[in-house]
């Protein structure tokens, strides 16, 4: 088969279904774009997640004063030196313990101080109503129920509270968005393949007589099939590259310049660029594929007349 005649056919078939071709270009580059920020963005949640886990702690608060009256928990009273001992000397013993960090009372407050200097409980708060706590930093952070097993219902311990309880309402928030955009990134490659499809079929029929005549002397399926093929796997491709610009052109202006989430949020690890590398090879297989698969699909049908 000569190049010669398959560029030809895909010159003239983009020019007498332009307005389709560019509405598949269009809708694939929408689709493939979605596609690369659900993955994009599955990505970055995932490092998030290695991020914060990372340094999320375990905290053992202890009962005060105040929680004795308040809280069923401590209806024996307030944590007793030799309590606060043998609760330090335990978490040592554990072989899952990274580091065990004291908090007093006064640097609970001091801490609350500087994290909450509006808010108007700040100047209603005194040191002796802040609760003392041991922060836990495991070494697997997965470990919790360990802690939590070991400690909670202990005299003296008001609480166990596992830090990643904090944090997973934002990662299912989301993990959420991200299914929403997959739905939609479904939705819009359903679209995609109606107007591929549709537009192979009208370029099938409008070329009719030649494809006719292509099959009286003697031409094989995939000849003839081949400049349509080519046609829709052409238009994925510049919807591919279009999809691609998006893609970069949406991480730097999101996270490197204009926005610039990263210096908004520097207490967020976001993804770099080699994380966008990985990602679009995949658009552009999808991109080309797609569309070559469903004219190869589409013209069967008309092949077989």
């Amino acid at each position: 088969m000569r190049a010669q005649f398959v560029l030809s056919e895909i010159g003239v078939g983009l020019r007498r279904n332009l307005t389709m071709t560019f509405a598949v270009i269009v809708s694939v580059a929408l689709s493939l774009a979605l596609l690369g920020g659900a993955l994009l963005a599955r990505e970055q949640v995932n490092s998030m997640k290695g991020f914060w886990y990372d340094k999320v702690q375990v905290s053992i608060y202890l009962c005060n004063e105040n929680d004795a009256e308040s809280d069923p928990n401590c209806a024996k009273g307030a944590v007793t030196a030799q309590q606060k001992r043998q609760i330090k000397a335990d978490l040592d013993k554990l072989g899952i313990v990274e580091t065990v960090y004291h908090e007093s009372a006064e640097q609970a407050y001091k801490h609350y101080r500087e994290q909450f200097e509006d808010s108007p409980l700040a100047d209603s708060l005194t040191p002796d109503q802040m609760q003392e706590s041991y922060r836990v930093k495991l070494k697997d952070p997965t470990k919790f129920e360990v802690i939590s097993t070991a400690f909670s219902g202990r005299e003296g311990v008001q609480e166990v509270q596992d830090q990643r309880n904090l944090l997973e309402n934002l990662f299912r928030m989301l993990e959420g968005m991200n299914f929403a955009a997959l739905g939609l990134m479904g939705l819009m490659l359903v679209v995609a393949l109606l107007l591929i499809v549709n537009t192979v079929r009208v370029a099938a029929f409008s070329r009719r007589r030649e494809t006719g005549i292509m099959r009286l002397v003697g031409a094989s399926s995939f000849y003839i099939q081949m400049p349509f093929i080519a046609e829709a796997a052409f238009a994925g491709l510049l919807g591919a590259i279009g999809a691609a610009v998006l893609l970069v052109v949406g991480r730097y202006f999101l996270i490197d310049a204009g926005l610039s989430l990263a210096e908004q949020m520097p207490l967020i690890d976001f993804i770099g660029w080699d994380a966008l590398l990985k990602v679009l090879p995949l658009v552009f297989v999808v991109g080309v594929l797609m569309p070559a698969l469903a004219a190869f699909i589409t013209l069967r049908k008309y092949l077989k007349v």
